[in-house]
């Protein structure tokens, strides 16, 4: 059944007035030239000298990344192995390592380093709850407009990267059309292909026989254990590789259904800046919500890379009994709201509800859940993770019609032709509920990252993209609230027939960032428990 026009009714966001206050608390720690520590790795690092840390240094303005593991390897200890270095990154200036206390300590001093952060756990934005049992009356692909777009596009689609827990490539689900197995998780035990099963299930739905865009090539970078465990340093491990390889397999997306284990601020954070990387190089990097919030209220959306305002975060809708979004709702754990640097997310939502995939037959997430399970090789789950798969599909085809098309065109065309979702709290998923096929037909597509573009700046340490200014735009966002009605002041915002001005004082607002104080020390490290894995 054909969808309506491109052009939807959209969601009105009513924003209050708020006094300017200051912006995230932690960087309050810039003391004397110091780098930035995060408070909590700061107070632990003193409480325990001696202790070993798994951390993220960034280099400053100018530095290269091989001046950085200069500089960590001059304070490691040669009599022992408990501190080393563990990486070093493209996408980010900097380098993974164990270090002890003492030395993060020694380390902030140094004016080549900018940032010390830790290599904290990743989560993938799955949702097992018990009860998830809301039936649907029409399936996700027409929901989507994803069948017509599959029905009408010809030309050959882009190749879509899964940054997961790897792919059963040997699944007729995707023929010959996995082109890449690359394994970057340093966690044990790791199997071959797919241990976990998370991977095979969102490759599947992007772009499997009966997923959103079966023509489309596939990459898989494993970054995830067989029980669902990654790491960020592995994350951006994957995005150098994206980097170093996206124009040899034809990379145009980026799937990362995955989030971090601790809040953080755009600003500071290596993986947030990892994927901004890739965005600025050409690739269109979709993330996945998470699955905290309770009961349909706003959750925040504090977590890398959720949580980056250039990207494109989607969280999980619930679909009525019609085609149509009118009766769609946002899923109750989806989460929504601001990021800890004041900027509303997600900016768009996907079925994610209910939705059945592939899975090996070994996989622990099928072993684990055998109740889930559709005969003969499939599983049925919910959560923002399988949301973004259909978006990253929606993302080929946009690129498939404009393959001249940057990142932002394609997140504009995403959002403006979104339907409103009548059901859904406001603002819960962005501007609406996808629509592929409208996306694909949009033929002047508006930048809803205009204003963010104006603090880009060629990067010191000379690599071929841009970096964005945090500094500057610090400074514009304190002067001026709002330094963001460029984005939304384009012709083709204004000639869509929803407010794209009540969606522009919500895009981002100075009040929220009076939450970023509790970014760190809210988030003790026992709210990360194992259970968190599976959730």
């Amino acid at each position: 059944m054909a969808r309506p026009s491109p052009v939807k009714s959209g969601i009105a966001l009513l924003v209050g007035v708020f006094a300017l206050v200051a912006p995230l608390a932690a960087i309050a720690d810039h003391q004397d030239g110091d780098a930035y520590v995060q408070p909590t790795l700061l107070q632990a690092a003193r409480e325990r000298p001696a202790g070993v840390f798994p951390v993220i240094v960034q280099a400053s303005d100018g530095t290269a990344t091989a001046q950085v593991a200069d500089e960590v390897s001059k304070r490691l200890d040669d009599s022992t192995s408990a501190d080393m270095l563990t990486g070093r990154f493209e996408s980010v200036t900097g380098v993974s390592a164990q270090l002890t206390g003492e030395q993060i300590i020694d380390l902030a001093k140094d004016g080549d380093i900018e940032a010390i952060t830790r290599d904290v756990p990743m989560v993938a934005a799955q949702s097992v709850r018990v009860g998830d049992q809301v039936g649907e009356l029409t399936t996700w692909i027409k929901a989507t407009g994803l069948d017509q777009a599959r029905r009408t596009t010809r030309a050959p689609l882009p190749t879509i990267a899964v940054v997961d827990s790897g792919i059963d490539a040997a699944r007729t689900d995707f023929g010959n059309r996995v082109v890449g197995q690359i394994s970057l998780t340093r966690l044990q035990p790791n199997a071959n292909g797919d241990g976990r099963g998370h991977g095979t299930f969102v490759a599947g739905l992007a772009a499997g026989r009966n997923g959103g865009a079966p023509g489309a090539r596939i990459v898989s970078l494993d970054v995830m254990d067989d029980q669902g465990k990654a790491m960020t340093s592995d994350v951006i491990a994957a995005a150098d590789w994206l980097l170093q390889n996206k124009d040899r397999y034809g990379i145009r997306v980026a799937n990362f259904s995955l989030h971090s284990s601790r809040p953080s601020s755009f600003r500071t954070d290596p993986l947030d800046r990892a994927v901004e990387r890739l965005w600025f190089a050409g690739v269109v990097v979709v993330t996945s919500a998470g699955n905290y919030a309770k009961e349909g209220a706003a959750s925040g959306v504090p977590f890398a890379p959720a949580n980056d305002p250039f990207v494109l975060t989607v969280g999980a809708a619930d679909l009525g009994e019609r085609v149509g979004a009118e009766d769609d709702s946002n899923a109750p754990w989806s989460a929504h709201g601001r990021t800890p640097d004041g900027f509303h997310k997600p900016d768009i939502g996907a079925p994610g509800r209910r939705l059945v995939g592939p899975v090996p037959a070994a996989a622990s997430l099928l072993l684990e859940r055998p109740d889930r399970a559709v005969p003969p090789a499939s599983i049925r789950l919910s959560g923002t993770s399988f949301a973004a798969p259909l978006v990253s599909a929606a993302a080929a085809f946009v690129l498939a019609a404009h393959p001249e098309w940057t990142p932002d065109e394609v997140k504009g065309a995403v959002m403006i032709s979104a339907e409103r979702a009548g059901n859904a709290v406001a603002g819960s998923l962005g501007v609406g509920s996808l629509d592929a096929w409208g996306a694909e037909r949009v033929s002047k597509a508006p930048n809803p990252n205009r204003a963010l573009n104006r603090f880009l700046i060629t990067d010191p340490a000379g690599s071929a993209y841009p970096v964005f200014d945090a500094a500057s735009w610090d400074s514009a966002a304190k002067a001026d609230a709002s330094w963001d009605s460029a984005s939304w002041a384009d012709i083709a915002w204004t000639d869509a027939s929803w407010e794209s001005a009540s969606w522009a004082d919500a895009a981002w607002s100075d009040a929220s960032w009076a939450d970023a104080s509790r970014a760190d020390a809210s988030w003790a490290d026992a709210s990360w428990a194992d259970a968190a894995w599976v959730d």
